[in-house]
């Protein structure tokens, strides 16, 4: 399956910005999606994730509260809200599909990656 993120861009702290992934698939409906993110410097983070039927969400510890994942399978898409952003928000986005997954925290268990978005968070 092929990802496609998109939605990035400039943002004042404090703003919003709604991250979407596409999926090119309709078996997109089966994986669980996760969203994952990398500054420069340093190792790519876990932000969130959604199971397959979107029952189920979970989200780092620093942007719990703050970020919404969510999806619809009729469209193929995942999304990630996000408000009250950060400088350190400021990273690389990817989104990631785990098929036959639950939504795990870790990067190794996704299997298809996105090219990735830029989120920059001005101060």
């Amino acid at each position: 399956v092929q990802l496609q993120a998109y939605g990035g861009g400039l943002v004042q702290t404090g703003g919003s910005l709604r991250l979407s992934c596409a999926a090119s698939e309709p078996t997109f409906s089966t994986y669980a999606m996760g969203w994952f993110r990398q500054a420069p410097g340093k190792e790519r983070e876990f932000v969130a994730s959604i199971s397959w039927s979107g029952g189920s969400t979970y989200y780092g510890d620093s942007v719990k509260g703050r970020f919404t994942i969510s999806r619809d399978n009729a469209k193929n898409m995942v999304y990630l809200q996000m408000y009250s952003l950060k400088p350190e928000d400021t990273a690389v986005y990817y989104c990631a599909a785990d098929p036959g997954g639950w939504g795990s925290p870790a990067s190794n268990a996704y299997d298809y990656w996105g090219q990735g978005t830029q989120v920059t968070v001005s101060s």
